[in-house]
């Protein structure tokens, strides 16, 4: 037989024995299953399957935590982007990267994956950003058909962020900017400068089994924050952070969090939404199956006064908490400013909000609190089978205002009057007890 030269001929090789093979009748039992031991077919298929590896080690990176490694990072990002076959970073284990502030620019030309399996840190010095946008540290944009995994740790080193900085302006660990088809999982994320992970303009994204950590005093260390975003689910993960758990702005929808447990932090928001008058439009989100510990909140609709647009279809189930302050909050008049804000007409719409199988224990005596626009009362809010007590064993209260809803089910605390029990009688439950104001 004539050498074989070039993957082409290695393929129709393959083909033709194969074809021979089923032909002779040998393609049964063990036969077939030794013949695809041989050399040959072990050549040939890894011709096929093959991936370009590129270790960020082989264009220059030390690894030592202490030399920068960005340029590395970006020459080896350069190329595998670039590479007309599926390429992978790889961040060889046992090492520790400094990296500074990157861009991670596609479109590439094939699907990329970044392997981190070492240590990626961030510049302790905030001076590193001196003329740069402060809000990015390792930044991809408009990147498609991209995977990071490994059981690698990110550390975006935020201790000085924290001390030297009055963090109004928000710096995200690793943004996703214009990204598609992007799968995020087995990671660690340690101590953001604020922001950890954020999908901004994302389609199409699955981040699951990430383990997120920053202290509770940390401020705006929210662990995912989801921004004019579609497709996108988190599943299986730990955050404990200083701030939001998972939160949900701009105009998103189709959002899945699913076996999530956050631990201290204020809970998973939908919101903020509609600060200095903006149009938000959020909807078709499911929350469910997620443990809260000792968070400040815990499900949580937040809407500035004066926005417009509306949240809606968004539904909350399957939640435990555990000394979790005010566990469910609908707010429309939510105020983040050291300035009191002014009363104004408009408002984000809140409607076709549910509830459902939401157990545990509030650290604070009001268990349950709507709070909405006289202008655009909240409606269609459902409450099924709430179960709330108080941590301390007092009572736990639920307030209302210009709120609209239906019950099902046990639930306590006491509902208000403007919500109507749609099947079984509320009866008064030792203990909890309900107060409302009307319109």
């Amino acid at each position: 037989m004539r050498n074989l030269r070039g993957s082409s001929s290695l393929k129709r090789c393959f083909v033709f024995i194969v074809w021979w093979t089923l032909c002779a009748g040998l393609a049964k039992g063990e036969l077939l299953e030794e013949l695809f031991q041989l050399p040959l077919f072990q050549h040939i298929s890894a011709q096929i399957g093959r991936k370009h590896v590129f270790s960020v080690d082989g264009f220059g990176a030390k690894g030592d935590g202490i030399i920068d490694d960005t340029q590395a990072f970006r020459d080896a990002w350069r190329v595998a982007c670039s590479s007309p076959s599926q390429s992978i970073v790889e961040i060889p284990t046992g090492n520790t990267y400094l990296v500074g502030p990157i861009d991670f620019a596609g479109p590439c030309i094939s699907k990329v994956t970044l392997k981190v399996y070492g240590s990626i840190v961030a510049p302790k010095d905030p001076g590193i950003w001196d003329g740069l946008n402060p809000r990015k540290w390792l930044y991809f944009h408009s990147v498609k058909h991209l995977t990071i995994d490994g059981g690698g740790v990110i550390n975006g080193m935020g201790e000085e962020w924290w001390s030297r900085h009055a963090v109004k302006v928000q710096r995200q660990a690793i943004t996703f900017h214009k990204c598609n088809n992007l799968n995020l999982r087995n990671l660690a994320m340690l101590d953001s400068q604020q922001m950890h992970i954020a999908f901004t303009n994302c389609e199409e994204v699955r981040a699951s089994n990430l383990k997120v950590n920053a202290p509770a005093s940390s401020p705006n260390t929210d662990a995912i924050h989801i921004s004019s975003s579609t497709e996108v689910t988190v599943i299986n993960s730990m955050i404990s952070t200083g701030d939001d758990c998972i939160s949900i702005v701009g105009n998103s929808s189709n959002i899945e969090v699913r076996n999530v447990s956050c631990i201290a932090g204020h809970g998973i928001s939908i919101g903020s939404l509609g600060r200095a008058h903006a149009l938000s439009k959020v909807e078709h989100v499911l929350i469910q199956k997620v443990s809260l510990s000792h968070t400040k909140n815990g499900l949580r609709v937040k809407t500035w006064q004066g926005g417009s647009g509306y949240v809606q279809h968004i539904k909350f189930q399957f939640a435990q908490m555990e000394n979790v302050s005010r566990p469910i909050i609908i707010d429309q008049y939510y105020c983040d400013s050291s300035h009191s804000c002014a009363n104004q007409t408009s408002a984000v719409r809140v409607k076709n909000i549910s509830f459902t199988h939401i157990k545990g224990s509030s650290a604070t005596e009001e268990a349950i609190r709507f709070s909405c626009s006289e202008s655009f009362p909240c409606k269609e809010i459902e409450l099924e089978d709430v179960q709330l007590s108080s941590s301390s064993g007092g009572i736990t209260t639920m307030f209302c205002w210009n709120a609209r809803g239906s019950t099902e089910g046990r639930v306590y605390p006491l509902p208000c009057p403007s919500f109507v029990d749609s099947v079984i009688e509320q009866k008064s439950i030792p203990g909890v007890i309900s107060y409302w104001k009307s319109s």
